[in-house]
Formats: C-alpha cells, structure tokens, sequence
C-alpha cells in the first residue's frame, strides 16, 4: 500500500525541515519526501495549503474504561482522538478496577487493538487501588507494557512513600506523571479561590495548593534522579518553580492543558459546570505566565487531560459536579488560536510541543519526519474558521466550555503507521 501526500508544508522539529514537499508513504513507514514525487500510488492526498506533521502525542487522557464506559469507551476515546489529530494516547489509571497490575494493563491494549484506531499507551498507578498506602507492581505492570506511572486524579500525601515510588520509577526507567495538589489545603474547593469565587460563594482552591506539592516532587525526583514530568500546571508560580529546577536537572518535564492559556475564572458561573476542572481555571497573571513559559521553552508540552463525563453528571451544580472536561476534539483549534495566530508559538514550536516533545518524554520512535520512521502523520488545514460545537464531537462526553468558541484550524486527516484513520474530516 502506497500513500502519496502532494503538496504540504512538511514540518518537523526533529529535522527543522520547513517547506512545502511531497511525501510517500509506502507500508506502515515514510519512505521519501521530496520536491516532487511521481509514482503511482493507491491514495493520493491532496494537502496544499495544509499542514503535514508528525503523529500527535496526548500524554494525559482519560478513557474511563474499564468501570465507566457510560462516559467514554476505549473505542469512542481512539475516535476521538483521531478527530482529534492524535496518532498516539496516554491514559491514566484511575478507571475501575484501578490500572495497578498486569491483567489490566493487558485489557487496555486488547480493547485498544480491537478498536483499531489509534496507539494507546496505559499509565500504571503508583499504589494498589490508588489509595496511597502500598506501591502496587509497577514491574508487573512494565513487563505488560506501561509507559509511565502515576496517581493522576491524586497526590500521594505520604512523602516517604512518593520517595520510594520515585526511587522504583529510577530502578525501571519509567516516568512518574505527577497530579500537584495538596488535599489538606484544597479540601472541598471547587474553582479558583479568589474574587470570582468570593461573589459565586463558592469555595476556592489555592494557588499554593498545587505549588506546594510541584516543590515538593521537584526536590524529591532530584534526590532520586528519577524522571518526573508535572502534570496540568495552572499557577504562575508553579511555572517559577519548574523554570529554576530545569537549571537543576534534566529529568523534569511539565505539561499545561489548552484550557489553562486559554481561559480564566471570570467565566465561572453556578449555571455552567463545564468550566469546574481541576486544576480550576486561574487569572490573567497566570496566563500569561503560561504563554511565557511555552515560548521559552519552560514547559515541554502541551497535553489536553481529557475527562468525559455524562451530562447527567454535569447538571449536579457546581459544588456537587465532577471535575473535567473533553479536550481531544478541540486542542489542535485552541493551540492556533491562541497562541499561533498570536505569535506566541510558531507552528514549529507548536508542532514540537505536541508531538516532538511527548515522543522523547515517553522514549519512543515516534514525533517526526524522516525516511523510514512509522507514518504517524497528522494533517491540518491552519485556516478553516468555525465555531466548535460539541454537538458534532465523536468522544461520549459534551462536557466542554468552549462551545460556540469562534477557532481556526481544523484536522484533516490521522494516518496511523500508514492507515488513514481519518480521511477528509471522516473516521
């Protein structure tokens, strides 16, 4: 089987090519790009004006199965993953059973293989049950094929135990994907503490409340030489905290969610669930902290912490809703929006960040261009307007606050080692 992209602005970060050039595919691997290719192929894509990247890469997601297929399915998150433009997922654990041992891992790559859409890559928990007392077989779960391990959805409080975990992620090489959040200081807070909080008379959660605990993984990752990489940061300071501990080691990595440079907690309202997500929506300051950041190369990357849950759900009030909202269908829209179109990342940049950089996190052959690597290959049209419309997402859940958000750039097609997944818009 061979596929002949004609005509795209081929981008890659790896090589810093930058240049409108043919690509062919050949099999499940990229076997030319030149100037102008001309062979007869089985499909031929017309890509001009678009877009022709590496594969995708979300770090952070939540599928939801096992446990809670009424709010995603490992099927529907691959589907819309795939609108999504991401060739390859990272899903946590906190499902049901927990992904703290072999068999389940093992459940997570036959679901995904039967689905065969996407590559999804399970996330082991820290502890057994991800109660935070005993660390559960995380070499069990290694041999079954995790990418990382991590409580996401919780802190582990006890520091003795999160050192020994850190000190087990070093021994096996795996990455320690870390959720910052102090639960004494955030107790029962549902979004931001502050001014908007205080007129909702709702209850706030602290900046310091998720810094504390970044500090506090920093120091212990360094002490342990492991591999740490800071999951959805949302304060200005936590990204003071990160740029000085990069000065200090190579092994700290961090992630921030298009939500987070995007919005603020000026549009919290009682009425609308979907801006209730945790970490909560923040202010200005730390907004622009985060697009400081991203430029400079302080933040790795840019992950979507994808959480689907069922409207009914949702529609609980604020106080008594759950946390998160879907993220896959509309990162690629937000991240040229906001920051592209803005000058704040050239499409370089943004390309490395979601996908370049997540490849050498993870330690993996993937996030770029070049002769004889996989064919994971996403392609953008940069300049198609619309306003998103959670109507129209794939993914089970609707739980989003970026409805009728005017965007542009819309994902054209997600080629996975050499198959068309999505083909002009059409899983």
């Amino acid at each position: 089987m061979k596929t002949l992209i004609k005509s795209g602005r081929i981008i890659d970060p790896i090589s810093k090519l930058d240049k409108v050039k043919d690509l062919l595919i050949e099999g499940n691997k990229i076997v030319a790009i030149e100037d102008k290719i001309s062979i007869e192929a089985d499909e031929i894509i017309n890509a001009e004006g678009y877009w022709v990247v590496p594969g995708l890469i979300d770090l952070h997601v939540h599928l939801r199965e096992p446990g809670f297929t009424h709010k995603e399915t490992i099927e529907t998150g691959c589907k819309s993953a795939a609108m999504g433009g991401f060739t390859t997922i990272c899903c946590m654990p906190n499902t049901k059973p927990v992904i703290d041992n072999k068999s389940i891992v093992e459940y997570i790559h036959a679901k995904t293989k039967e689905a065969g859409l996407v590559k999804v890559l399970p996330i082991g928990a820290v502890t057994k049950g991800q109660v935070g007392r005993e660390l559960a077989d995380i070499g069990g779960m290694m041999e079954a094929g995790i990418c990382g391990i991590s409580e996401d959805g919780k802190t582990i409080m006890d520091k003795d135990l999160m050192a020994k975990a850190l000190k087990t992620g070093n021994e096996l090489d795996l990455i320690m994907f870390s959720h910052c959040e102090d639960h004494d200081l955030v107790r029962d807070g549902v979004m931001n503490a502050g001014k908007r909080a205080d007129e909702l008379g709702l209850k706030g959660i602290s900046d310091e409340s998720e810094e504390v605990i970044v500090d506090r993984d920093i120091e212990l990752a360094i002490k342990a030489n492991a591999k740490l990489h800071l999951c959805h940061l949302s304060t200005k300071g936590s990204v003071e905290i990160l740029r000085k501990a990069k000065k200090r080691s190579d092994n700290i990595t961090a992630e921030v969610c298009p939500h987070h440079f995007t919005l603020t907690d000026d549009i919290v309202t009682l009425e609308d669930t979907n801006t209730k997500m945790n970490p909560p929506l923040r202010t200005h300051k730390d907004i622009e902290e985060i697009k400081k950041g991203l430029k400079d190369g302080t933040i790795d990357v840019i992950a979507t912490d994808h959480a689907p849950h069922h409207v009914d759900e949702k529609n609980m009030g604020y106080e008594k809703a759950p946390f998160g909202i879907v993220g896959l269908e509309t990162a690629v829209a937000l991240t040229i929006t906001e920051l592209v179109d803005r000058d704040i990342l050239t499409p370089m940049e943004m390309v490395e960040k979601l996908s370049a950089n997540p490849a050498k996190i993870l330690g993996i052959e993937a996030g770029e261009l070049g002769i004889g690597k996989p064919a994971d290959i996403t392609i953008i049209d940069p300049n198609e307007e619309y306003k998103i419309n959670v109507n129209d997402f794939v993914s089970k859940g609707k739980n989003s606050p970026f409805h009728g958000k005017k965007v542009r750039g819309r994902v054209k097609y997600t080629i996975v080692e050499g198959k068309i997944i999505l083909d002009n818009e059409k899983l």
